[in-house]
């Protein structure tokens, strides 16, 4: 058997495994593992299992890792996410469709702060949706743009999202999180669109909520000062030049323990469950990256990356043919299986292929992340979609009707992201 051929039926294997339920860290490290034995030997084999773990977990960028975690499970455990949708409902609840529209730019203010998505749905699916239903809000639009909002958390940085992509193809998280700024700003306008487009052909969808004056929207701004400062903290000392992403991890979960315990809300319980769900999370993820890397020495050692990327030459497709058949595949993954786990799979074969053709490694990041975010809300698994119907009892099927408008969103906002390079790589073209 070729190496080449060797190396399809690993990946084949992996997935089968993932469709049993294993462990996608797991099943990547064993296959990868068991790859390399039938390739170099028991010796080289070995000897790849022993050095993988330690060189890239004992790799300084892999701290931002649990710092970023921590700081979203403070945030979430200490009821920040509810003071920004009252200030945003303050704002824009008596519109149409505005408690909706309050629960995307909260969702937007917190992905600003906490970097992850599951984190967002579990905090406004107890505020955001119980105000919505409150006003009569129909079920679809309600669920739908707390799911959908949610998943910002994975773009706009600092972002779980990019820092798992950084490592893996070795890109810089500090440009990852700067690219990712305008098209989280895009994504939040788009979404807010769709919300106001579902409100206008069905009114009875999102009905106005009592008007509020301006002074209590100016007063209401006070709450959102946390959010700010940390805000401030994170990006600002990256764009500054003052720290690097690692250390703003640091910086960033420091700083949501000073002002938790500012705000008289951190105790000694939601501290320790903090700390807790960080170390639950950080396991998970320090898996992913090890099963990722000793299946990667795998596929280096195949030459299967390489293989497809001169069968893809010799078809002379245009490149950007190439690239929506990248992207199809990677939204029928995310539609069967955990989308970070297929893109973890599949993005030692593919990253090389990408760069190849020419297309930028960081805008590309960009686009990945969104693929991803489209994973966490497309039936049948969208663990965004299980998470809200977890706290908020709606049913699943309900759920993903509503997501689909936003869906919608996402693609033309990839679409937009293809038409104008720019939206990604302007800040990072700055720095």
């Amino acid at each position: 058997m070729s190496p080449e051929v060797a190396g399809i039926m690993i990946i084949a294997i992996v997935v089968m495994l993932l469709l049993f339920r294993m462990w996608i860290g797991l099943a990547m490290a064993t296959m990868g593992f068991m790859g390399i034995v039938y390739l170099k030997g028991w010796s080289t084999a070995l000897g790849i299992l022993g050095a993988v773990p330690y060189r890239y977990i004992a790799f300084y960028p892999v701290t931002a890792i649990p710092m970023f975690v921590f700081m979203a499970m403070v945030i979430t455990n200490t009821g920040i996410a509810s003071d920004l949708f009252n200030t945003a409902h303050k704002w824009l609840g008596q519109r149409r469709g505005g408690l909706a529209m309050a629960s995307v730019v909260a969702s937007a203010g917190l992905a600003a702060i906490m970097g992850d998505s599951i984190a967002e749905v579990v905090a406004l699916g107890q505020v955001a949706v119980p105000e919505m239903r409150k006003y009569r809000y129909d079920s679809h639009l309600a669920s739908g743009s707390v799911a959908a909002g949610a998943t910002l958390g994975i773009l706009i940085p600092p972002s779980l999202g990019f820092v798992l992509y950084g490592i893996l193809t070795e890109q810089s998280i500090g440009l990852l999180f700067m690219a990712g700024i305008l098209p989280g700003i895009l994504l939040t306008v788009l979404f807010m669109a769709t919300i106001w487009i579902i409100t206008i052909l069905r009114p009875s969808a999102g009905p106005p909520g009592p008007r509020t004056g301006f002074r209590e929207k100016i007063v209401s701004l006070k709450d959102t000062w946390h959010m700010l400062l940390l805000f401030l903290l994170v990006l600002g000392g990256i764009y500054g030049g003052i720290f690097t992403p690692t250390e703003a991890g640091g910086v960033g979960a420091f700083g949501a323990v000073v002002i938790s315990a500012f705000t008289g809300r951190l105790t000694l319980k939601n501290l320790l469950a903090s700390l807790q769900e960080s170390a639950k999370v950080t396991s998970m993820i320090v898996l992913l990256i090890v099963g990722a890397f000793i299946l990667m020495k795998f596929l280096a050692l195949s030459k299967l990356p390489f293989m497809l990327a001169e069968t893809v030459e010799g078809l002379a497709l245009p490149r950007y043919a190439v690239f929506t058949v990248i992207m199809i595949l990677y939204i029928l993954l995310g539609m069967f299986l955990d989308i970070f786990s297929a893109i973890v799979l599949t993005l030692p074969v593919l990253f090389p292929l990408v760069v190849s053709m020419g297309f930028d490694p960081i805008w590309f990041g960009v686009i990945m992340v969104l693929v991803m975010e489209m994973g966490l809300i497309t039936p049948p698994v969208g663990l965004n979609v299980f998470a809200l119907a977890g706290v908020t009892g709606i049913p699943l099927h309900i759920i993903f009707r509503g997501v689909m408008p936003f869906v919608v969103a996402m693609i033309v906002c990839i679409v937009l992201l293809v038409l104008f390079p720019q939206i990604a790589l302007f800040i990072p073209g700055q720095m």
